[in-house]
């Protein structure tokens, strides 16, 4: 469902997929994170998305002007995942807040798997 804004001069409908993108694309900027998962896992296995499918790894909540955001993500082996989780959180936060004009309620990281790198 949209989200929906109404001012003097008419209306402004911001479609769930734009704000998917737009926090996907926030997410990958934090350090540590290597890339969103696919929020439909089947038999377990979750699959790391490219750059033009983040929007996938994102599921999002609107309701009026607040939003809800899930974030699956895949991050870097040897990193504090709390710490990176909290960065994620505040940059995704903040773009969503800037650019939307809308209020971030609640965003939830879930760590779906840590990649090492050889």
């Amino acid at each position: 469902m949209p989200a929906k804004t109404n001012n003097e001069y008419g209306y402004i409908n911001v479609e769930d997929n734009v704000i998917a993108t737009i926090a996907g694309l926030s997410a990958m900027e934090s350090y540590g994170i290597v890339g969103m998962a696919s929020k439909n896992a089947t038999d377990g296995f979750f699959e790391l998305l490219k750059w033009d499918n983040l929007s996938k790894g994102v599921k999002i909540y609107t309701k009026g002007h607040e939003v809800e955001i899930d974030l699956h993500v895949i991050l870097q082996y040897g990193i504090r995942i709390s710490i990176v989780a909290e960065n994620i959180i505040e940059k995704v936060k903040f773009n969503v807040e800037n650019l939307t004009g809308l209020t971030v309620k609640k965003i939830n990281v879930y760590v779906q798997g840590i990649r090492v790198e050889k």
